[in-house]
């Protein structure tokens, strides 16, 4: 995101604020997740604009709220991240509002956000692919010390099953320093290809 000299401009202030709220997210990893979102974006898409990284930085707001949502209150888990990406769009949406971003961005921020769970066009594609990324590189040890082996190898099967073939090409370079999480992304992989 182009921080230049001009500390005020719209995109830097609403840029600082999502950050403010992620810092206070209950869950250890998100904000980390949000930069490394960004990351992973820029490495799928060198030319990726201001409204991809804003979407990228903001796609899990959501869960920084005291009242997030929890999967344990939806039956079916493609709902849950359905209505967190909604959320998470609204969120950001007022986020860029009150920071005077221009609406031709926001209409670009609102759908990448809306659909990066599931895709459904280049831009969300790309941001479902950058977001699958980083929760493989930076979320997985946290994850799985909260939550341990069985509900790991579930979310890490759903996340490598949408990956793009584009995206999976990087999934195989991700190396965990632990070797029983380095077993459970191969184990996600293998269950995908069977």
């Amino acid at each position: 995101m182009n921080t230049g000299q001009d500390t005020n401009t719209p995109l830097n202030t609403a840029t600082r604020r999502i950050r403010q709220v992620l810092a206070g997210s209950p869950v250890q990893e998100d904000a980390g997740h949000a930069e490394n979102t960004v990351v992973w974006l820029r490495r799928l898409d060198p030319n990726a604009n201001e409204a991809q990284c804003l979407a990228a930085l903001a796609h899990d707001i959501e869960r920084a709220r005291p009242d997030r949502l929890r999967r344990e209150e939806f039956s079916d888990y493609d709902d849950f991240k359905r209505r967190h990406a909604f959320i998470s769009a609204e969120i950001t949406d007022q986020i860029l509002v009150d920071a005077g971003i221009s609406n031709t961005i926001r209409c670009q921020v609102w759908p990448q956000i809306c659909r990066h769970e599931h895709g459904g066009d280049v831009l969300s594609d790309l941001l479902k692919d950058a977001d699958s990324l980083s929760y493989f590189d930076h979320n997985l040890p946290f994850y799985f010390a909260r939550e341990g082996w069985d509900e790991t190898l579930r979310r890490a099967r759903w996340g490598y099953a949408r990956l793009s073939e584009r995206a999976r090409q990087h999934y195989a370079q991700i190396r965990p320093a632990s070797p029983v999480l380095r077993h459970l992304l191969r184990e996600a992989q293998e269950i995908n290809h069977g």
